[in-house]
């Protein structure tokens, strides 16, 4: 085992959602950094397009895949183009999120509630649904399922309101009952929980955007009294725990969560 490269990712092909930006990106450039081919899936296209264009440097097969998980039809297509051109599926990030403003619960108006639940739970859902119909089928693969702190515990006002909470929860228990399901099947389901790292997620909120000079003071303080590191994070931090989840080097774990947050979670 010392002598063996246990987390290169040489001929195999990673899939991952919400591939556009932010912490999606950074899957897909740690995943072409250790050798695999890459479908990067997401909504918007020109910033897909930027995404393959930067993984592109490490020579291997890049694809964009236009695709939105609440619509069962494109995700369907999703699986089949992304097997039709690079020939199957290893690994998979199931990562495309939203969020919206922080609002209490009263006032939060019901679709709200339901756009976030319906792209961030049931959204992962019906991805993890034809991923692992393909998976059975090879009797192999690795699927990291994204969630948050604010899964693990109530992380209000500054993380996220009620529909994120909740939606992130949810990933957690749907990781631990795939793992459960599908270990025989030669799949294991693991899942990562990120703190606050730099990405864009909330940008595209409705709404009035918030003063760039405020959010970062008020982000600086927040990762000073709460983040016992007392910094944000890179989106590009992640890239160590996802090749280890995405390779043989966890070979023996699955339905576990991994908190990366600059141990805000010991706080109990």
């Amino acid at each position: 085992m010392a002598e063996k490269n246990i987390f290169d990712l040489t001929d195999k092909v990673a899939l991952i959602t919400g591939a556009s930006r932010g912490l999606g990106r950074a899957f897909a450039e740690a995943m072409a950094q250790f050798g695999a081919d890459v479908a990067c899936v997401g909504r918007d296209e020109a910033k897909l397009a930027e995404t393959v264009k930067i993984i592109s440097k490490y020579n291997h097969r890049a694809v964009a895949i236009k695709a939105d998980v609440t619509k069962e039809d494109e995700v369907k297509r999703m699986v089949d183009e992304t097997v039709n051109k690079l020939g199957k599926i290893d690994i998979f990030f199931n990562n495309a999120g939203i969020a919206r403003p922080p609002r209490k619960i009263h006032e939060t108006p019901t679709e709200e509630w339901q756009v976030v639940i319906d792209t961030n739970l049931t959204g992962a859902f019906i991805t993890l649904k034809h991923v692992l119909a393909h998976m059975v089928k090879n009797k192999s693969g690795s699927i990291i399922n994204i969630s948050s702190i604010a899964g693990l515990r109530a992380e209000v006002p500054e993380v996220g309101p009620a529909s994120y909470g909740a939606s992130k929860a949810g990933i957690i228990l749907l990781t631990n009952i795939a793992a459960m399901e599908y270990a025989k099947d030669g799949i294991r389901v693991n899942c990562i929980a990120p703190g606050m790292h730099k990405s864009e997620l909330g940008q595209n909120n409705p709404g009035p955007k918030p003063d760039p000079a405020m959010m970062e003071k008020m982000i600086k303080q927040y990762c000073e009294a709460e983040i016992p590191m007392g910094r944000m994070a890179e989106a590009s931090e992640l890239a160590g725990l996802a090749v280890l989840l995405a390779s043989d080097a966890s070979s023996y774990i699955t339905g576990q969560v991994f908190a990366q947050d600059g141990g805000q979670s010991a706080r109990l």
